[in-house]
């Protein structure tokens, strides 16, 4: 194998395909990236571990055909410190040259018998907005369950039915949903689809994909793929589901309140600098204001806001600041609107420019929903 490449485009490449590399393995072939240059004049990088493979293709100057396995991290490392211009890559005996300028690097390959095959894309399911997919998956994954003893809550469901696409995610305290518009291909199944993925594989996966437009969506009984310009990636599902969230978000008779989301933002960060462990940070709403207060003792702190509140004249409630901030770092909208049980219950956070019904039911929409815990003494 023997290729010529712009550094630039090589580092991008070897990056993008090492996002699905393990951190660590037993194995070291799973730590390698597979090296394809072919006499179409595109070089292909790839990589896999047991969950997750990434393939990305390229354009660059193929002297000579063939494969290289080397070790993924490594490469990129090496590709991080080439100066900037024309790179040479040459199988030399039992290493990979990599050559820029004046500096020069011998890569150990491994075997290429070794290296597992790359699972194939599932069947295309339909397209959808690479951006909206990405800023989508980022809302909801705040909410997903950090337990392996619990892998279904680590995971986000992902729902296919007609144009509506939805994604949530849920660790038993706080419950997110967003939906999304999505296009299904025209001889794909008509049938609703409902399947959980890892969190943290689909926000680098979503990640990763931002920025290249219309993406395809595949999908078969064990795996996920997208595909888009000369890119494909793939991960696998978890078994089992989310519980329903629909009867959790039906609040039945509840207040309300509005307020603007970047005020509160500071407001509860500035008051939970006392608020030790899992200490609460409280919001009080009294009709035109919201009072947030945290701390015990000597220790306390607090800030008044606006705030409308309608369907009660007061209404206390409290969060764990750190869930809180999440939800509402979730949202890009300029007010939220607050639905609130009261102490100790549920409260479900939207975008206030969102319609009642609309919300519930229409693509486009942002739910977080929050429990409640005890109000400060």
């Amino acid at each position: 194998m023997e290729l010529r490449i712009d550094s630039g485009a090589l580092t991008e490449a070897v990056a993008w395909a090492a996002r699905v590399l393990p951190a660590r393995s037993p194995l070291p072939v799973l730590g390698g990236l597979l090296l394809e240059a072919g006499e179409d004049g595109r070089l292909r990088v790839s990589g896999l571990d047991h969950e997750a493979s990434a393939r990305i293709e390229v354009d660059a100057e193929v002297a000579r055909a063939g494969r290289a396995l080397v070790l993924g991290r490594r490469l990129l490392d090496i590709c991080k410190v080439l100066p900037q211009g024309p790179v040479e890559c040459a199988v030399d005996g039992a290493r990979l040259a990599v050559t820029g300028g004046d500096a020069r690097f011998g890569l150990s390959l491994l075997p290429l018998d070794d290296c597992p095959d790359r699972p194939a894309l599932p069947a295309p399911r339909g397209t959808v907005d690479a951006d909206a997919f990405a800023a989508a998956v980022g809302q909801v994954a705040v909410a997903a369950g950090r337990d392996d003893a619990l892998p279904v809550l680590t995971g986000i469901r992902l729902g296919l039915d007609g144009t509506t696409m939805t994604l949530a995610a849920t660790d038993r305290y706080r419950y997110a949903v967003r939906t999304l518009e999505w296009k299904p291909a025209a001889d794909s199944s008509a049938a609703a689809l409902d399947v959980v993925v890892p969190a943290r594989r689909l926000t680098e996966l979503a990640r990763s994909l931002a920025g290249a437009g219309t993406v395809r969506l595949a999908l078969d009984g064990g795996t996920l793929g997208f595909e888009s310009a000369g890119m494909s990636t793939t991960t696998r599902l978890i078994d089992g589901r989310l519980p329903r969230h629909d009867k959790l978000f039906a609040l039945g008779e509840h207040a309300v309140a509005v307020t603007a989301r970047a005020p509160l933002v500071e407001a509860v960060k500035r008051v939970a600098v006392v608020a030790e462990g899992d200490s609460p940070v409280q919001l009080a709403f009294d009709g035109t204001t919201v009072l947030l207060q945290a701390g015990y003792e000597d220790d306390v702190a607090s800030q008044r806001l606006p705030a409308a509140l309608t369907g009660a004249a007061a209404v206390t409630v409290a969060f764990n600041p750190g869930y809180l901030l999440d939800a509402l770092g979730s949202f890009e909208a300029p007010e939220l609107r607050l639905r609130l049980l009261g102490p100790g219950q549920r409260a479900l956070i939207t975008d206030a420019g969102e319609d009642g019904e609309h919300g519930e039911r229409g693509a486009g929409t942002h739910r977080h929903l929050l429990m409640s815990v005890k109000p400060l003494v």
